[in-house]
């Protein structure tokens, strides 16, 4: 498609409606959000099993140390990663 062609697309396309992605883009994407969500998944249970290690290793041989905030992290990037695939599922049609 053309420049000219593109721009005529777009000025006769009538105010209030959206322009949506094809299927050719939503496919794959779809498919790279489900994988994601699938490693997020892998690495925040791998990353509480190491706090969760790590802190009963602590316990054990006596050391006093602050483990709430790793597990404080790990947590967040869990939230952040599983919250990814619907803000980019909602805010795609309007793209």
């Amino acid at each position: 498609m053309s420049t000219l062609q593109l721009a005529n697309a777009v000025l006769d396309t009538p105010l209030g409606s959206t322009l949506a992605a094809g299927a050719n883009v939503t496919g794959p994407l779809n498919t790279v959000l489900n994988w994601m969500a699938w490693m997020v998944t892998a690495a925040g249970v791998a990353g509480l099993l190491i706090v969760g290690t790590r802190m009963a290793i602590a316990v054990r041989t006596g050391d006093g140390e602050e483990h709430l905030s790793q597990f404080l992290i790990v947590m967040g990037a869990c939230v952040i990663g599983a919250t990814a695939g619907p803000i980019v599922s909602t805010v795609m049609p309007w793209l």
